[in-house]
């Protein structure tokens, strides 16, 4: 006799047990990949917050090498730190500094008299020349060479101890246009000096061209080292600093 009534029966469960353990191999992944997916925001927040914790303390450097203070509440921008000079002390630069200007006493007493003696005898052959290069070409014409190499040479090596000495004075006077403009307005001056008290001299402007020369020359070949090493830069270079204040 059939029996309509009763508790209902349940599914019978798959004899290999396939379908039970698929089950929780599924519920076993979502919460295996939810704890990978809270690990990765626990670890990008903590980054995150040391990050902002050490550019909020030891703040950061730019391209020129100057150290920026901590970032400004409010999003303002960073403050560009005094740079930390290196090099000799103090002491050693102002000794240095004195044993040029020394040096620089002793050529200018030395230029004084090779310049700006009286020459009597060589008043009919001086004469003023304005136009650059008309004496060089002179010289580089006549027939002897000593003479030629003596007068080239010796404008060339006077303006020497100005590009080794200009250097090691003062950290405003490195700098081959520095070297330059400095030495070209002493001899200048030099020449002014000469053409218009001094009997027997006249004024050269080929003269300050070759002493120029002389001191660029003096600069490149020891005096740029030499200012490098008593007064070393405390602020990078123009394009660097224009590249810092972009980015």
């Amino acid at each position: 006799m059939i029996s309509w009534g009763g508790p209902p029966r349940r599914p019978k469960k798959a004899a290999d047990g396939t379908a039970g353990k698929a089950g929780r191999g599924v519920g076993r992944f979502r919460a295996a990949r939810a704890s990978r997916t809270a690990s990765g925001k626990d670890l990008a927040t903590a980054a995150t917050a040391a990050t902002a914790a050490t550019a909020g303390t030891a703040g950061t450097a730019d391209r020129a090498g100057a150290v920026l203070s901590p970032p400004e509440p409010g999003g303002a921008p960073p403050k560009r730190a005094t740079p930390v000079r290196s090099g000799p002390g103090r002491t050693v630069r102002a000794l240095v500094a004195l044993l040029a200007l020394a040096g620089m006493v002793a050529f200018a007493v030395v230029l004084a008299r090779l310049t700006l003696g009286e020459s009597p005898a060589s008043v009919p052959l001086t004469h003023d020349n304005l136009t650059p290069g008309r004496s060089i070409r002179a010289y580089l014409h006549q027939p002897g060479f000593v003479e030629t190499v003596k007068q080239l040479g010796g404008n060339v090596a006077l303006g020497v101890p100005f590009g080794l000495l200009l250097p090691l004075l003062s950290r405003r006077a490195r700098g081959a246009v520095r070297v330059a403009l400095l030495t070209a307005a002493t001899m200048l001056i030099v020449e002014l000096v000469q053409g218009a008290l001094i009997t027997g001299r006249a004024f050269d402007i080929d003269d300050a061209l070759l002493n120029t020369a002389g001191a660029l020359l003096g600069y490149f070949l020891l005096g740029r080292r030499l200012g490098r090493a008593v007064h070393p830069r405390t602020r990078g270079r123009w394009w660097r600093r224009s590249e810092a204040r972009s980015v």
